[in-house]
This record gives C-alpha cells, structure tokens and sequence, in this order.
C-alpha cells in the first residue's frame, strides 16, 4: 500500500523540461541560429520567434494550407512539423520570395489575375503554386485543382488562383 502512495506521489511531482535545442536554418537566405524548445512548430517559429507573420496560423491542423512554406523547395505545412526536425534546411517564405526589389512572378501574377480577396490565404497559396510549378506534376487543369487542394480560399478565389498557375506553368515551360 505504501509503495503505491509513493508511486503516486512521485507521479504528481512535475518534471524538468526538456532543454532548449540549438537548430541553424537558412530561412530566406539568411543563416539563423536559433535555441528552440523541442515542441515548437516551424509555423510558431517563424511568426513567435523571427517575426515573419506573412505565414498564416489558419487551422493549426494541416487542414487549410495558410501555413504553407518551401522547406528545401518543397511546400509543406510548417504547422505540422517541428522546427528541431529541420536542422540545417533551408526554409522560404512569402517574405522570401521577392529578390531585389521585385516581386516573384507568382506573387505578380496574383496582382494581374486578381487571384485574392481578403488576402489571408494568399502567402500560402502563393508558396504552394511555386511549390507545385518545381515539382513538374500538374499537366492538366484537374491536375492543378488537385494539387492545390490543400490550400483553402474562404472568398473563393479559386479560378483566378488557376490562371495564376497555368500562367506559372507556361512561363516555366518557355524557360
């Protein structure tokens, strides 16, 4: 009896964290080092701890694709994976995409097509169509609407997101 009192004594005592793991990733083609806990999501990293809340917190279950990063030049969602995963990766983000002054014909294309509303998807919408151009899977227009359908638009911008696509896809082509 008295050895279950103290197994259940001991079991309500709290614990020592985990330490702080040191992580270097290159987000935006700038080497960081950063101390994270253990549980930190690259979507929390990089709004909470660098600042770059052109990455959107949506459902925070991998669900709407507002998270949406390249991570190494593929997109994934960075609400799902954990920071401390990704030891030495390269991440992009929407603030990422634009070099000198310029923005990425995406991002650019976005504007002309009017491929957005109230803008919330957007920065994951656009990380996902210059994800889905580099891995050269989408040929038809069923293609693109498959591989887009990770990543939600409430406002229904869908069609225009579409043009910005196949626009993408052609100007890749050309070369």
């Amino acid at each position: 009896m008295k050895d279950k009192l103290e197994k259940e004594k001991e079991a309500a005592q709290p614990r020592a964290l985990p330490p702080k793991q040191t992580v270097t990733l290159t987000i935006n083609g700038t080497e960081r080092q950063l101390e994270l806990e253990p549980w930190v999501s690259l979507l929390d990293m990089l709004r909470e701890q660098l600042h770059l809340t052109g990455t959107k917190v949506g459902c925070n279950h991998g669900q709407c694709g507002a998270c949406t990063i390249l991570l190494d030049g593929k997109r994934i969602n960075s609400c799902l994976t954990l920071a401390v995963m990704h030891d030495g990766a390269e991440i992009t983000t929407i603030e990422g995409l634009a070099k000198d002054g310029e923005l990425h014909p995406v991002q650019q294309g976005f504007i002309v097509h009017d491929a957005f509303q109230c803008g919330y998807c957007t920065p994951g919408q656009i990380c996902s169509v210059v994800g889905l151009v580099s891995e050269g899977k989408a040929r038809t227009l069923d293609d693109i609407r498959d591989l887009m359908s990770g990543n939600i638009c409430r406002c229904g911008a869908y069609n225009n997101i579409v043009k910005v696509v196949q626009e993408e896809l052609e100007r890749s082509k050309a070369q």
